[in-house]
């Protein structure tokens, strides 16, 4: 057997998500689809982690176990041939037996995207969040500053997930602002459900001048749920790049 990892892109637009949900239309369930056509088999796809529903990836990883001998350079085209258009194939490679997507995945980076105008745009109502007012940028990139480091996420947690720790190493966050948008960057060893969504919502309210900078580490200290702002739409994130 061949362990194959690939890299996906994909619009989670019209999708409840990555993972399989019964008869619902998931990221998963259309990846395995065209699996069982390309390799005449029934595999099990396996994926660095899960999207909610609206939320995209330039960068998921999976990997699958197959006895195709599909040469791994045209397992792209052979699979971007049969999937829906929103979903591609970006690259293949064989991988040790051992490699697992999931439990091998030692950083993730996640992008959030802010449309910053008066008016919202057609253009960006499924890929960047709309904000109808000034921000103060700076106040917002000294606040993510004290997301770096190890710390205990909790108020970043949705309420009612379980987990069996809250701590998480968070290596880089930050702004970058370019043309008419302006993208929340971070990377950590690991993330808590919604726990990205959380902090671009408390971000958001620093920027609206409703939350002090330093306040973040108070937030942080709470452990909480309720010490931090909502939970900002799904459908301005993005899984950027996982990394092994």
């Amino acid at each position: 057997m061949r362990n194959i990892k690939c890299i996906v892109a994909y619009d989670g637009t019209d999708y409840c998500g990555y993972q399989r949900q019964g008869r619902l239309r998931t990221v998963q369930a259309e990846l395995e689809a065209a699996a069982n056509v390309i390799l005449k088999e029934n595999v099990k796809i396996h994926a660095s982690g899960r999207t909610d529903a609206g939320v995209h990836a330039r960068g998921q990883v999976i990997n699958f176990l197959t006895g195709c001998t599909i040469p791994t350079t045209r397992i792209p085209y052979a699979f971007n041939s049969v999937l829906p258009p929103d979903i591609a194939i970006l690259g293949a490679e064989e991988v040790p037996a051992d490699f697992h997507a999931r439990k091998c995945a030692k950083r993730k980076t996640y992008r959030y995207r802010i449309y910053c105008s008066r008016f919202p745009s057609p253009f960006y109502r499924h890929y960047a969040y709309h904000v109808p007012e000034d921000l103060d940028l700076a106040a917002m990139e000294a606040a993510a500053a004290y997301l770096i480091g190890r710390h205990d996420f909790a108020s970043f947690r949705a309420s009612g997930s379980t987990v069996k720790s809250t701590v998480r190493t968070v290596f880089a966050a930050g702004l970058a602002a370019g043309g008419e948008t302006t993208d929340f960057c971070i990377t950590a060893d690991g993330f808590l459900y919604n726990m990205v969504r959380i902090i671009v919502g408390t971000l958001l309210e620093v920027g609206r001048g409703r939350i002090k900078p330093a306040e973040m580490a108070v937030i942080i200290a709470a452990r909480e749920r309720s010490a931090a702002g909502p939970t900002a739409a799904p459908h301005g994130l993005y899984l950027e790049r996982v990394e092994y």
